[in-house]
């Protein structure tokens, strides 16, 4: 059985474990069995080794190098370096939780005013934004603050039954397909700062976060490749600015322009 069927309209389907341990072999098995894992979004308190600051991807070794890479390494080990992403979080309500996947990213957007001004009220608040239920999302926000945890698997709607009979013979409960809608950065050329990946969006001042547009489009253009424009882009910013007292990179260097 396998999932990997990425052009068809996709819904959500959700579930809470109780354990972090069914979580985690839940995620395994969608990953062994070809889920692609940007698809996939988990929250609660997880446990890890590694202290985890901020909001923590795989671009972030493009942004800081190898200096990051024993952090991303140790922490990436686990079955969070299973997904696209992975960070700690200030949940109204839930309080600290870690957050991975592309659920992170759009959380931490919504905690930064730029997309949802209802985050203030909690993480229910956000879910019902993104199209999940009223009903459902409160009844995750009350599972999570006892301590379970809360999957997000987005797939073909032809393969949503499927995939709520496996998870449900791992031990999923709560399990409900939706309509629920995880906002990303869009395909090809940026229109303009507002979209931005979020985890990128915060380390950038507005003035940085004009010339990571230009010059991620520019790179786009001339090698139509993603990874490649990224890095580019990143290598602007490096050469523009350095950082300020909060980590952004805000403080345009001495003689340098754009």
């Amino acid at each position: 059985m396998s999932y990997a069927s990425e052009k068809l309209p996709l819904k959500t389907v959700s579930t809470i474990f109780k354990e972090q341990k069914k979580m985690e072999e839940a995620i395994q098995t969608l990953i062994d069995r070809s889920l692609p894992k940007d698809n996939i979004s988990i929250i609660g308190n997880l446990q890890s080794e590694t202290r985890i600051c901020g909001f923590v991807t795989k671009k972030d070794l493009i942004l800081d190098g190898l200096a990051m890479g024993a952090i991303y390494g140790s922490l990436f080990g686990s079955i969070l370096g299973l997904l696209t992403g992975v960070g700690v979080l200030f949940i109204p309500v839930l309080g600290t939780m870690v957050v991975a996947g592309p659920l992170g990213a759009a959380l931490l957007k919504a905690a930064s005013g730029a997309i949802y001004g209802s985050f203030g009220a909690g993480l229910g608040s956000a879910l019902i934004t993104m199209g999940m239920p009223e009903e459902k999302a409160a009844i995750y926000e009350k599972r999570l603050k006892a301590g379970e945890f809360l999957v997000l698997v987005e797939v073909p709607q032809e393969k949503t039954n499927e995939l709520v009979s496996l998870l449900e013979r791992i031990g999923a409960e709560e399990v409900a397909i939706t309509n629920t809608k995880i906002p990303r950065q869009p395909e090809g050329d940026l229109a303009d700062t507002q979209q931005i990946s979020p985890e990128i969006k915060a380390n950038l001042s507005q003035e940085a976060q004009k010339n990571f547009v230009e010059a991620y489009n520019q790179s786009l253009k001339e090698y139509k490749d993603k990874n490649n424009a990224l890095y580019k882009a990143w290598n602007r910013i490096k050469n523009l600015f350095d950082r300020d007292e909060k980590g952004i990179y805000s403080k345009r260097k001495v003689g340098m322009h754009a």
